[in-house]
């Protein structure tokens, strides 16, 4: 289960809210996160892949800890993860980070403004550090006792 040096993958899977620009500022800080942040420590596993019952993605889930990213209430990431098996490492919300970060407004939906990629930027710097801790921590199988 881990990938060189100690190191395992993390799951992030976002939010799939279309049309909602919460949804949108998830999708972003994952893409930020698994494509420039952390792409070697993590991977991103879509939703709806999930909900379709997508075979790698449910053995991703199944295999890594999953760090969820909800854009609302509903927080169908963190549902879906549970709902097959996964282990949660941690659920963000993206309206938590907001209230956290009041400074930056996001608009926007198919793109998002200056203050939504403000905000995805904010969550993501959130994560790395839990990804970082995650991968400090022994993995499962190499705990002793």
């Amino acid at each position: 289960m881990t990938e060189g040096c100690g190191r395992q993958k993390v799951v992030i899977v976002p939010c799939s809210g279309i049309g909602k620009t919460y949804g949108t500022v998830s999708r972003e800080a994952a893409y930020l996160l698994t494509e420039e942040t952390r792409p070697e420590e993590t991977q991103l596993v879509a939703l709806s892949m999930l909900v379709l019952g997508d075979d790698a993605a449910r053995a991703a889930v199944s295999t890594y800890p999953a760090i969820t990213i909800d854009g609302c209430k509903l927080a169908c990431a963190t549902k879906m993860v549970k709902e097959i098996g996964g282990t949660v490492a941690q659920d963000f919300a993206v309206l938590d980070v907001y209230r956290r970060n009041k400074q930056f407004k996001p608009q926007g939906i198919s793109e998002l403004n200056e203050g939504g990629l403000q905000l995805a930027q904010a969550l993501v710097s959130e994560i790395a550090v839990l990804v970082d801790s995650l991968n400090t921590a022994p993995a499962e199988g190499d705990r002793d006792g």
